[in-house]
């Protein structure tokens, strides 16, 4: 409650409030520098907490030390001891602990047949693959059964096919375990595909905490929806004019709908951001009349990616990405209306950022 980090009068956590519920997959995303590994080893105890408190469960652990926080690490490198085979790596914390040998031979065997490394228990760490090192790395949090596992960025080193898997893994370890988790990522899709509730850090200040769907579907402002999504959300800066979206140079009005001006009643800045998700827009098909929710847009770049296609369009002033079926037939250089579903749009303060709400919602 209230934490902040600072190194001198650089403040890297201003101010942090966030509270996991027992058994949560919480995943901190956000870019490069916006805290979330701070936040982590500030929770692990290998940073010093400036200011306010932290508990874990009932405890006040603000200044305990790590091994006393009853929590378990797993790390980008995996920090395995190279000179003892994957059954001692996955002891050692037992060992420490003084576990009597039998119930220790006992943990050590159950958790290594729950994530498929039982036949790796006599082999040395330069003998494993990534995949199957990440797995002793977690095989070693897991055996400790701590009240909470936390894990900075422990796919990162995989390749993208591993990733996949190790996603889906590590969601269905948690489902049988239900240890609360604190999860640190740059990547999206992880956070998407694998938390409970994604927090979005920026320059050390939470943008939103929330389920996966909801952060997707209702970003609370123009960096929460620039980040969650790939490709990214649509931004169009337009006038609002006539209770229209104007941009007369780029021959734009789409006309606003009912909820819409609903949401901008109270709204007095001249001009609006009108986010749009690339699934939202589709190219009209030829010879149909062109309806007013609609941007008319030169073809840039065309990506295949078998199950669906990308087209990059712009006018010069404005760029979009829209997601289309495979069977499209836009041509690079062809100038089309994309139509706007009317229904999946946000519309966003141009000064803060901030989602005057969904216009569908």
């Amino acid at each position: 409650m209230n934490v902040t980090k600072h190194y001198g009068n650089n403040v890297v956590i201003p101010d942090l409030n966030l509270e996991i519920p027992d058994g949560e997959f919480a995943v901190l995303v956000g870019p490069s520098g916006c805290g979330k590994t701070t936040t982590l080893q500030m929770v692990a105890g290998l940073e010093t907490i400036s200011s306010g408190t932290l508990l874990i469960g009932d405890r006040d652990v603000t200044d305990l030390p790590p091994k006393a926080r009853d929590i378990a690490m797993v790390f980008q490198s995996y920090a395995l001891f190279p000179h003892l085979n994957v059954r001692n790596n996955i002891a050692f914390g037992l060992k420490i602990r003084k576990v009597p040998k039998r119930a220790m031979d006992e943990q050590v065997k159950s958790v290594a047949e729950r994530l498929r490394i039982e036949s790796f228990l006599g082999r040395l760490p330069k003998a494993l693959s990534g995949g199957q090192r990440q797995r002793v790395a977690l095989a070693r949090a897991v055996v400790s059964r701590p009240s909470v596992f936390l894990m900075d960025e422990p796919l990162s080193n995989l390749d993208a096919k591993l990733r996949i898997e190790a996603r889906s893994f590590l969601s269905k370890m948690h489902r049988e375990l239900q240890t609360t988790t604190v999860y640190v990522t740059h990547d999206q899709s992880e956070a998407m595909t694998m938390g409970t509730k994604i927090v979005i850090l920026n320059e050390g200040r939470i943008q939103q905490a929330a389920p996966p769907l909801e952060v997707y579907n209702h970003p609370a402002n123009q960096f929460v929806a620039s980040f969650i999504g790939s490709p990214a959300m649509n931004f169009l800066t337009l006038s609002l004019e006539n209770d229209s979206l104007v941009d007369s140079t780029a021959g734009i009005q789409i006309p606003l709908t009912g909820q819409m001006r609903r949401h901008l009643a109270s709204y007095r800045r001249p001009t609006v951001v009108l986010g749009v998700r690339p699934e939202a827009l589709r190219p009209l098909e030829r010879d149909l009349p062109v309806p007013a929710n609609s941007v008319r847009l030169a073809v840039d770049v065309i990506q295949h990616l078998g199950h669906e296609i990308l087209l990059d369009a712009s006018d010069g002033t404005h760029r979009i990405v829209a997601r289309v079926p495979p069977g499209d037939d836009s041509g690079v250089g062809e100038r089309r209306p994309f139509v706007i579903n009317m229904d999946m749009v946000h519309l966003f303060d141009v000064e803060t950022g901030l989602n005057l709400a969904s216009a569908g919602s």
